[in-house]
């Protein structure tokens, strides 16, 4: 049995409001439930997929949407967290136990998941940015990365950004000279080269085949994996060439969808940092391990269309749900102002805490 998704939406990324978490969850929801053919009564599952310590939560917006959902619970896996709802809605259709489930991934923007106290092994480095340097240091040292590379990665995802109304920066004009003269945060990363947590929601509808066939473009899970190599940066440093859960993922939601990465046409990164973009690239096997400063330069693949996370911000449990939505409306032919040409296949890619947990989702039009 093939497993689709038919319906998306991600309302705007804002700064902190007065909106509850059930709140901006229930907002895209409704959205959503206005533009599918399925109807309400046949959402057996939800799954809310958050860094909050809101109990009940699913249950709580099931009852605001309006539905009685067989099965109801709420995902936390830090950034990580929208890919895993997708992966559960999934494997809830795979086994039979639902047919069409709801997964809405929200977050306030003073998350506890923006805070990484509980990882010890970081000492006092215990913001995102100190790891993320990390890496960066040891690619610029092994490669001849520059700066200047990070800055045209974060210059293209401001720049598409603009055109997605949904993105925290869509109405912030960036130049390449602003990134790259941007203030040093930690060596060799600066101000731009970071994401910036936000709030906001995005949801969309997994659906068995039977369902899926109902809608108008069902856009197929061709392959789903994920990895994770524990919870510190400990479990991970020893190695800074590379994002051990990434490979893995890849490979294994490579070997799921019978395709390969030249046969992908526009992939989603999870760029929390702009290093991470890069490593991206060779991790996941678009390019040899050490030419993705290359790739960045030559590659025709479209990269982070929507504006990736440094240009739409990082509500951290609505990232992946955003990311994927990213790829079923290109695929679909819905992009509007940032619709690419002739794409077939994408990817989705989206991890947590240093990459010591990965997603990867493989989707077919």
């Amino acid at each position: 049995m093939e497993i689709a998704i038919d319906s998306s939406n991600t309302q705007k990324f804002t700064k902190a409001s007065d909106s509850t978490t059930a709140d901006l969850a229930s907002k895209s929801i409704i959205d959503l439930l206005g533009n599918t053919q399925i109807q309400k009564a046949e959402i057996d599952g939800l799954i809310v997929s958050s860094s909050t310590n809101d109990s009940y939560l699913g249950n709580i917006v099931s009852e605001m949407v309006g539905i009685r959902p067989k099965f109801s619970t709420r995902v936390e896996n830090l950034c990580n967290s929208g890919t895993s709802g997708v992966m559960l809605a999934y494997s809830l259709i795979k086994s039979g136990l639902c047919k069409a489930v709801l997964v809405t991934g929200v977050e306030k923007q003073n998350s506890q998941g923006n805070k990484l106290t509980w990882d010890r092994s970081r000492g006092v480095y215990d913001m995102p940015i100190h790891w993320a340097a990390l890496y960066a240091q040891n690619h610029f040292r092994s490669y001849g990365t520059t700066e200047e590379d990070l800055a045209i990665i974060s210059l293209k995802n401001h720049a598409n950004a603009n055109k997605n109304i949904n993105a925290y920066f869509y109405d912030k004009q960036f130049t390449y000279s602003s990134i790259v003269n941007s203030k040093m945060v930690v060596e060799p990363l600066k101000k731009f080269d970071c994401c910036y947590p936000c709030e906001g929601s995005s949801s969309l509808l997994v659906l068995s085949e039977e369902l899926a066939k109902r809608t108008e473009i069902p856009i197929w899970i061709k392959g789903i994996s994920q990895n994770n190599q524990g919870a510190s940066f400990a479990s991970i440093s020893k190695n800074l060439g590379s994002i051990i859960s990434t490979r893995i993922a890849a490979r294994d939601a490579f070997q799921q969808s019978n395709l390969r990465p030249q046969n992908i046409d526009i992939v989603e990164i999870h760029d929390a940092f702009s290093i991470l973009e890069l490593l991206a690239y060779e991790d996941i096997g678009f390019v040899e391990k050490g030419q993705g400063r290359k790739f960045m330069q030559e590659s025709t693949l479209y990269t982070n269309v929507r504006g990736g996370l440094l240009g739409c911000g990082h509500p951290i449990g609505a990232t992946g749900i955003d990311q994927t939505n990213e790829i079923v409306l290109q695929l679909q032919g819905k992009g509007g102002l940032r619709q690419k040409k002739g794409c077939k296949s994408g990817l989705v890619h989206n991890m947590a805490a240093a990459g010591t947990s990965t997603t990867v989702i493989v989707l077919q039009k």
